[in-house]
Order: C-alpha cells, then sequence, then structure tokens
C-alpha cells in the first residue's frame, strides 16, 4: 500500500529534494506541494494525503496554524501531520503536538530518518518516542506552569470521566514513556488488550495518537510534570 505524502514548505529547493527523496521509495509517493499554510489545508481536502511533512514556519498561515486546520477536520481525520523546522526548541515540540501533529522532526535529520518518519506516523502512531514526549512536554509544562492553553487544568481533567480505571491505568503508562509490550507485562494482559484500551482511551479522548495521549495526560494533571 503505497503512503501518499504531501509536502508544504515555503522553501522550492527544499520541497524538491524532499520529492526526490519521498518518490524514491517504493511505498510511497508525493501527491502535492505547498508553500504555505493556507495552501497545505487546501491541497490536505483535495487530494486526502496519509502524511503532511510540515513546515513550521511558513509566511502567511504558518505550520502551526495549518496543523490545527486539518486535525479539527473531520474530513481529515486520516491525515497525520510531521513538523519540519529548523529551530528544534521544546516549546515548539509541545506546540506542534497540541496542534495535532503527530510528530516533530529537524531539518537536518537524515533522509533514512524522515523516510522512517513518515512510514511511523501513517501507521498512526507517534514519532517521537513516547518518553522522549514525555520528558519534553514534562519540562515545558513545569515552566510555564500552566496547562499549556490559558485553561485550568481542571477543565481538562473533566475529560477523563469519561475514561475507565484501567484505561486511566494505561493512560498514565503510555504518559510514562511505557510501549503496550511493556503495558501488558505490568498489568499482566495481553499487547492486544493495551492495544484496545489505547485506542478506547483515545476515541474517547478525541486523541490522533499516542503523542496526543500524552499531551492530554499531563494537561489534564492525570501524570505531573517534573523536571530533573
Amino acid at each position: 500500500m503505497t503512503i501518499r505524502v504531501l509536502l508544504a514548505d515555503d522553501q522550492t529547493l527544499l520541497r524538491s529534494a524532499f520529492r526526490v527523496l519521498v518518490d524514491s521509495e517504493s511505498d510511497m509517493e508525493v501527491v502535492g506541494e505547498a508553500a504555505d499554510g493556507a495552501q497545505a489545508v487546501a491541497l490536505a481536502r483535495s487530494t486526502r494525503p496519509d502524511v503532511v511533512l510540515m513546515d513550521i514556519r511558513m509566511p502567511g498561515t504558518d505550520g502551526l496554524a495549518a496543523t490545527r486546520m486539518i486535525s479539527a477536520d473531520p474530513d481529515l481525520a486520516g491525515v497525520r501531520v510531521v513538523m519540519l523546522t529548523t529551530f528544534e526548541v521544546d516549546e515548539y515540540v509541545v506546540q506542534s503536538l497540541r496542534a495535532g501533529a503527530s510528530g516533530f522532526l529537524g531539518k537536518g535529520a537524515e533522509p533514512e530518518e524522515l523516510l522512517n518518519a513518515i512510514r511511523v506516523a501513517a501507521a498512526g502512531e507517534a514519532l517521537l518516542s513516547p518518553a522522549a514526549t514525555k520528558g519534553l512536554i514534562a519540562t515545558f509544562l513545569a515552566q510555564s506552569g500552566t496547562a499549556g492553553d490559558g485553561r485550568d487544568p481542571a477543565v481538562h481533567a473533566e475529560r477523563l470521566t469519561a475514561l475507565t480505571g484501567r484505561e486511566r491505568e494505561v493512560l498514565v503508562l503510555v504518559a510514562g514513556g511505557h510501549s503496550n509490550d511493556e503495558i501488558a507485562e505490568r498489568l499482566v494482559v495481553s499487547p492486544l488488550t493495551v492495544k484496545t484500551h489505547v485506542n478506547r482511551a483515545m476515541a474517547k479522548l478525541g486523541a490522533r495518537d499516542r503523542a496526543q495521549l500524552v499531551v492530554i495526560a499531563y494537561e489534564s494533571g492525570l501524570v505531573r510534570p517534573r523536571v530533573e
């Protein structure tokens, strides 16, 4: 099955390099190129890509705003966004995840890293390892002293009332950076059972992937941020 990729970057030369790289793979193809966020959203709606490689900084509508629009569109629920930037700053990572991105990658990444990122995102997984995501969010939230969007953490905590006790337990472990296999071992259940709990939690909380679950776990106060 071919992974359909949309490229969104205001640098023509960089888009061309990405196109050559992506099109050289037998399991993926470029279905469109956008020079700004607004064009990226329009092309996402018309081409329905599996993955959008989105530059975080573009003129007009930037990558964060475009990602929010894609994430908020029910018709684009299957579209995954991987943020690309030359500025690998923790705050950008957290903002990208909150906007609905499935991951974050520096433009200096090796070609194989980029291709792997596309495949991971297309599979519905979080591009950043859960442990790395957890660390970044914990650090940023601890420094900011807020849920990140100006709302009281209690507002986010209300979202968790839809979860069963076991789903909340699994959510804590996901936010702790544990894989499904590790969670299964801890809870003495099968990895398939864990996957079912994770999927149900994502559905109830409106999370697109595991990275979003980590954000929710911290914003709700279910897991407390800690700076080493």
